[in-house]
């Protein structure tokens, strides 16, 4: 495929997914260039490669004669257009959020679950949790022992999180940092904050577990967007003033960002989860729902680890 502009820039981990699914993604800029320019490139790369969709991905006003000129060649070429906000929904799975606040239109179909959504959600609440519990009590009992093995203190670790409307609520998980670690907001590689079983339950996901109680309180589902601290909240609205979206719905202990993408270490770090966010509320399902529980294990058995 050919991607036209620059609006959206897509990180590694989407060109690897891209080139999986054979869509080798080739980005040619249009900014600043003569129409003539940017013709002859397209020219280019359809006779030296086998392009079958281009992706509208400027901002930029697009000339004339490049319109013209790329509403000819589908017809002879048998070449698709897309939009890159399209073109992320359907190979990406996740919405697109622009760089600057003038493109606020992708706000309009973010919208909280309706009545008979969140029934079922809650049904899936209930009927997971009692799966969870009978297949996870003895993995929760040894998960408690490895915690006082290697590093003695408390078991739980709770926190202000920011939950459905922007209320708080104090979040359980199993404590996977030493007690008393130093201050840092960002989970970052090879965090020594972290002690060994630490890391292994923030890889399979074992220190979420505890937020059963939290399900069970209302506070939570078992699948939605994360549960994020309060503080972090108000550091990422000052950066990303849309970030509020999310809390349309109440957060999960594993959702459509946490098994697409790694743990968030910068502000595009939080944008790109975010963009996760906002497909999940949009296109909820039973069988997205199914599809994160399905990932989730995998992750957990350790067959894919982000």
């Amino acid at each position: 495929m050919l991607i036209l502009g620059k609006k959206y820039t897509f990180t590694p981990l989407e060109m690897e997914r891209l080139e999986k699914k054979k869509l080798a993604p080739h980005v040619l800029e249009y900014k600043g260039r003569k129409a003539e320019e940017v013709i002859a490139d397209i020219k280019k790369f359809l006779t030296t490669k086998e392009i079958t969709l281009i992706v509208l991905n400027t901002r930029a006003t697009v000339d004339d004669e490049v319109i013209k000129y790329l509403t000819h060649i589908q017809f002879e070429k048998n070449i698709k257009y897309i939009s890159i906000e399209h073109f992320l929904e359907k190979y990406l799975h996740k919405c697109y959020i622009p760089s600057t606040n003038n493109e606020l239109h992708f706000l309009d179909e973010i919208k909280p679950f309706s009545s008979w959504q969140y029934f079922q959600k809650r049904v899936i609440d209930y009927f997971g949790v009692f799966w969870l519990l009978f297949f996870s009590w003895p993995v929760m009992l040894l998960t408690r022992q490895k915690i006082q093995k290697q590093s003695p203190g408390t078991t739980f670790f709770k926190q202000d999180r920011v939950g459905k409307n922007g209320k708080l609520f104090q979040c359980t998980k199993f404590r996977s940092m030493h007690e008393n670690s130093y201050h840092d907001p960002y989970t970052r590689e090879n965090d020594t904050r972290i002690f060994p079983f630490g890391e292994t339950m923030r890889k399979t996901r074992l220190d979420e577990l505890p937020q059963i109680l939290n399900i069970l309180k209302g506070e939570m589902h078992l699948i939605g967007p994360r549960a994020e601290w309060n503080i972090l909240v108000e550091n990422y609205e000052k950066e990303l003033p849309y970030y509020n979206e999310r809390h349309l719905v109440a957060p999960g202990i594993t959702g459509w960002a946490q098994v697409n993408y790694p743990y968030g270490a910068n502000i595009e770090d939080t944008k790109q989860k975010l963009m996760y966010d906002l497909y999940y509320i949009k296109y909820w399902s039973i069988a997205l729902e199914l599809k994160i529980v399905y990932k989730t294990a995998l992750t957990v058995i350790g067959k894919k680890g982000l």
